[in-house]
């Protein structure tokens, strides 16, 4: 029996490894046309290696993807020699194949020669493309693993380091190409971060709720009943009264966020309420990883 269980275990771990490395591939790939199809033609340099590579393109002419092999795989090297080994063989595999296809296609004609466009959906196509590869727990190396490895000995924190490197590489394509140019690579990372957040977290933003109140049991029974959700009691102490006061936690999809707050008015009108996003809810009754 448990020879078998160690089995199923050992195929899951495998199948889990091949979809985390079809994710590194598929996102690496989707980046790269992204880079081709929108960033690029429009001299858009939105951080990053590819934004190096934009700007070395502009100024010398020189195939982005030769330019992306030569910063990715010194920055790789040094990110196993100061950083250790958590960056493996996923990683090595973003590093290599994204440049790969940025060189397979880069005879591709451009989407669009707007470079509004090309900023809205080449920070689009980037952010889904990393976003996958996130998931597979793995990442395309470049100046994230510089940041990473600038954080470790200056003290700085890790989004200081990243926010650094990535304007000095827009500042610098204000000047190579033109200040428009920079701030429409601006947008391209703002769309960037945000689609990531998306791709990791899913568009369902469900509710939080914390709820103070001298009817604490009608609340929690309530709750149960009307809405059939669980609820979690947190031991608390009023800050000027040191009277313990209990809080109850319960999460909501939003759609429910209206029953919830109209039962609560309707057993204790005078409750103290808090609501607040919870950007992923794990778990039963929400989504299972």
């Amino acid at each position: 029996m448990i020879a078998t269980v160690t089995k199923f275990t050992a195929r899951d771990s495998f199948s889990r490894l091949i979809l985390e490395y079809i994710s590194v591939l598929v996102g690496s790939a989707i980046v790269a046309i992204a880079f081709n199809l929108f960033l690029l033609p429009n001299s858009i340099a939105s951080g990053g290696v590819s934004g190096i590579s934009t700007i070395t393109k502009g100024v010398f002419d020189w195939k982005p993807a030769y330019v992306q092999w030569a910063f990715n795989i010194p920055l790789f090297i040094s990110g196993l020699i100061f950083l250790g080994k958590k960056y493996g063989p996923k990683t090595l595999a973003g590093t290599l194949f994204l440049p790969f296809v940025v060189k397979l296609t880069e005879n591709v004609e451009p989407a669009t020669t707007d470079p509004l466009l090309g900023a809205l959906f080449g920070g689009l196509g980037v952010g889904l493309g990393l976003g996958i590869v996130f998931r597979g727990k793995a990442s395309t190396g470049g100046t994230d693993l510089a940041a990473q490895i600038v954080n470790k000995f200056s003290g700085l924190s890790l989004g200081t380091c990243v926010f650094i490197i990535d304007g000095l590489i827009v500042a610098a394509s204000a000047f190579v190409f033109s200040l428009e140019a920079a701030l429409y690579a601006l947008i391209a990372m703002y769309l960037t971060g945000k689609t990531i957040d998306v791709v990791q977290l899913g568009f369902g933003y469900s509710k939080m709720a914390l709820i103070i109140s001298e009817k604490e049991e009608e609340l929690r029974e309530g709750i149960f009943s009307v809405i059939d959700r669980g609820v979690t009691r947190i031991s608390g102490q009023g800050g000027y009264t040191n009277d313990k006061r209990p809080i109850l936690m319960v999460v909501v999809t939003q759609n429910e966020v209206t029953k919830l707050k109209q039962l609560v008015k309707s057993i204790d009108p005078s409750a103290f309420v808090i609501v607040s996003n919870a950007t992923e809810v794990l778990g039963e009754g929400f989504k299972r990883e």
